[in-house]
């Protein structure tokens, strides 16, 4: 189905992105998926390249563009399963915290090199007793003098190993009332004394990503690294949930698109019984299913993007979005995976990492069930 969410500029953006990653990204994919991390240089390359932050202001060195470009970016990375270089976590989740919240002066030293590729950025939300309750983080953040001294522990965190800057969610008022008045967000250079990297963590699916432990024991970083206002960092959080939800669907719906025309190629060439197995009905009913579903999911997540992009408040769409599309990938890659027969389960076809790799998207930035009790909130159910 013809898209008619993008301008002719959109599209000579995304065929110079084309030709930038299958110069510079695709030869590394298999690379970074072995070593469980992306290099810096190619994070440095899409700076140089304008491809981080082509939706932040210019005069931190950003494209000025709206989001439509930066959906390009992902659309793109996910369709070439480059899962490693998580441009999403860098450019559209945390990035925005530093434009919102950030003063004029930590925007000169945080963001203006993470647009760059100079300096990368993670997010520490998760502990390991916590999971989506952000509300009860138990690190915490106490002042002491010119200084904020933080103890704690985090863990899934997204470019954990490779990452310079950490947005670190702690409380700094255990005792508010009620507990989320408490929640504040430091800028945590990972030079900061008391910060400790800890290992990388093994996972299922999206081997490129590193995904890494931290820990904050007596982590000293000055007061001024305090983002936005004491006691604002919930509020914060829930309102930048959108755009991160969104840009996880945006993804999703890409890595469905590749899987299903990967499955299509396959069922057209792959011979059983003396014909294509493409002929056999089962297999056209199925992959008919499949292709309605991403075309009905790809119209809602296009409908999205051009909301987000003009401003509008979408906590409830984006959360369906990011339920509906991510259960749809599981679904997809499973049959999908089905229709390769004993080939899906072998590695060297790329269809197993697909499997794997959607396994977590109905877990992070917020579980699928977070999503469907977000939304029946939102219907005035609870």
């Amino acid at each position: 189905m013809k898209r008619d969410i993008f301008s002719p500029e959109h599209e000579l953006f995304r065929e110079g992105f084309k030709r930038f990653a299958k110069r510079e990204i695709e030869p590394k994919i298999a690379q970074w998926n072995s070593a469980g991390i992306s290099d810096r240089a190619s994070w440095r390359a899409m700076g140089e390249a304008g491809y981080l932050g082509a939706n932040m202001p210019t005069e931190y060195g950003g494209g000025g563009c709206d989001f439509l470009y930066d959906a390009i970016v992902l659309e793109e990375l996910a369709y070439l399963r480059a899962h490693a270089l998580q441009t999403s976590l860098h450019t559209d989740i945390c990035m925005p915290y530093l434009l919102h919240y950030g003063s004029p002066e930590q925007k000169q030293q945080f963001l203006r090199p993470a647009i760059s590729g100079e300096l990368l950025l993670a997010i520490a939300m998760t502990e390991p007793g916590t999971g989506s309750d952000l509300a009860n983080v138990q690190t915490r953040a106490r002042r002491d003098g010119d200084s904020f001294v933080i103890d704690g522990a985090k863990t899934f965190i997204s470019n954990g190993q490779n990452c310079d800057l950490v947005i670190v969610v702690a409380k700094t008022d255990p005792d508010a009332v009620p507990p989320h008045k408490g929640i504040s967000l430091l800028l945590v250079p990972c030079s900061s004394p008391g910060f400790v990297r800890g290992k990388k963590l093994d996972k299922l699916g999206l081997r490129g990503q590193d995904t890494s432990e931290m820990f904050f024991d007596q982590c000293r970083v000055p007061a001024h690294n305090l983002l936005g206002q004491a006691g604002m960092g919930f509020k914060y959080l829930m309102t930048q949930l959108q755009q991160e939800r969104l840009t996880i669907a945006i993804s999703s719906i890409a890595s469905c698109r590749r899987a299903l025309d990967d499955t299509l190629d396959y069922v057209r060439q792959r011979r059983a019984f003396g014909q294509a197995i493409g002929s056999f009905q089962n297999t056209q009913f199925k992959l008919a299913e499949l292709a309605t579903q991403v075309e009905i999911g790809q119209s809602f997540v296009d409908q999205l993007i051009v909301r987000h992009a003009q401003g509008q408040a979408l906590a409830t769409e984006a959360s369906m979005a990011k339920y509906w599309v991510t259960d749809l990938q599981k679904r997809l890659t499973s049959e999908c995976l089905q229709l390769f027969g004993g080939y899906g389960f072998m590695l060297e076809y790329p269809i197993s990492m697909d499997y794997a790799d959607a396994a977590v998207q109905t877990i992070y930035a917020g579980t699928n069930e977070i999503m469907k009790l977000i939304i029946a909130r939102r219907l005035g159910l609870g």
